[in-house]
């Protein structure tokens, strides 16, 4: 038997020889396999990204709403307050509450007053410069006595004075919300009751 024959009994008379199946290609397999994945991940990114701007937004707004509720506030110093006894100052100027109330303490002898750490020209807090025994600006150089008594540069007039009182107790307090001035012309309040303590 030829192979011919063999051909001839498997076959039909006239008909093309069968095809063997083909392998399929593992590219095609792939990109099949990539093509299904990228139709249901695109769907499942955009719902993800949509509700994550909305849960943003509605973030923003809850922090928005209760920062309503902390209003931004400058909490500015007391304007009443104690510095202690007389008897806590010598003779001449203490800068201990210049920091925290812009205040001097200043005692001679014979009286105690407090003058308020603004110079009288566009309101910079002069330095003490003990060694020169004068306050100074330092903005435009205006130059005042220990007193706060104006005496070089461009200020107007001398420092202002806090008003000072002994409470029950004998502590000085002392009020830089009510000040003392002395003006080149008019009345001069540095000798008025409230401006000094008698020591």
């Amino acid at each position: 038997m030829t192979d011919s024959d063999a051909k001839d009994q498997t076959t039909p008379a006239g008909s093309p020889p069968p095809a063997a199946p083909a392998a399929k290609a593992p590219a095609q397999v792939a990109a099949k396999g990539t093509k299904a994945s990228s139709n249901g991940n695109p769907l499942k990114t955009r719902r993800r990204m949509v509700w994550s701007l909305f849960w943003g937004w509605i973030g923003i707004w809850c922090l928005a709403t209760v920062r309503f509720f902390f209003p931004r506030t400058l909490f500015e110093p007391r304007t009443r307050f104690s510095v202690g006894y007389p008897t806590d100052f010598g003779i001449g100027v203490d800068t201990r509450f210049q920091q925290d109330f812009r205040i001097w303490v200043v005692r001679n002898a014979e009286r105690l007053f407090v003058i308020y750490a603004r110079c009288t020209h566009l309101g910079c807090t002069p330095d003490w410069k003990e060694g020169e025994n004068k306050f100074k600006c330092p903005c435009h150089g205006s130059g005042y006595d220990s007193e706060g008594v104006n005496f070089e540069g461009p200020a107007p007039r001398p420092m202002d004075r806090a008003k000072v009182e002994l409470d029950a107790t004998g502590r000085i307090i002392v009020d830089t919300s009510v000040l003392y001035e002395k003006p080149k012309e008019g009345r001069d309040e540095f000798d008025d009751s409230g401006a000094f303590l008698t020591v």
